[in-house]
């Protein structure tokens, strides 16, 4: 595994290095999520959109895992990405879409409560931990997919709570990432923000090339 910095790092130059391959797979996912934000006031398809976003996702990870284990990308792997983890995106998406869709819920509730006001608080900070950890598990989920996603979640889950500083600074840099990203007209969110996060987490989560053997 990689400290948190020299992930970063990593992860900006693999980018610099397959940007024009990783670009059309972010777009693709970018787009659709942005689509999904746009209609999630007046129509509940904005749900359905979410959730079909995994599998491009599930895709774009596969990219991310094999460029940190293998040092190159074609765009190949990412035809091959979603052939092989289009059902566990499907799944993960799925999973995702519903602990937000709770959050909020729960973040709305809390928050007009004159007596429970402060647990609204407390509900964005679990959030914020389980996004990290769905980070993590999509990560470990695509690299071994014969494993069960349960046993996937609890190493993530526990990678987390063993490296909690590290993970915590790493969640922290990737949400101002892609927030900086979505605040400069979106481009950035739309090109290359998602796989600079997912290569981020790979680096992070995955054993370093020389130490795998």
């Amino acid at each position: 595994m990689t400290p948190t910095g020299e992930a970063l790092r990593l992860a900006l130059h693999d980018l610099y290095r397959n940007s024009w391959r990783l670009v059309p797979l972010n777009a693709a996912v970018g787009a659709l999520l942005v689509a999904a934000a746009v209609a999630f006031a007046t129509a509940r398809g904005a749900v359905v959109l979410v959730v079909l976003t995994g599998p491009l996702l599930a895709a774009l990870a596969h990219c991310a895992v094999t460029l940190v284990r293998t040092g190159s990308l074609a765009f190949a792997d990412a035809l091959e990405g979603l052939r092989m983890h289009w059902r566990r995106g499907l799944a993960l998406g799925a999973a995702g879409t519903a602990t937000a869709l709770l959050g909020v819920v729960a973040v709305r509730a809390y928050s007009h409560s004159p007596v429970l006001w402060p647990l609204a608080f407390l509900t964005v900070y679990l959030l914020l931990l389980l996004g990290l950890v769905q980070l993590v598990l999509w990560t470990l989920a695509i690299a071994e997919p014969g494993r069960p996603l349960r046993n996937c979640a609890r190493d993530a889950a526990a990678l987390v709570a063993h490296r909690p500083g590290s993970a915590l600074l790493l969640g922290l840099a990737l949400l101002c990432v892609n927030a900086a990203g979505i605040a400069v007209a979106v481009m950035p969110f739309l090109t290359v923000t998602i796989a600079y996060s997912l290569v981020a987490a790979a680096h992070f989560a995955l054993p370093a090339p020389e130490d795998a053997s």
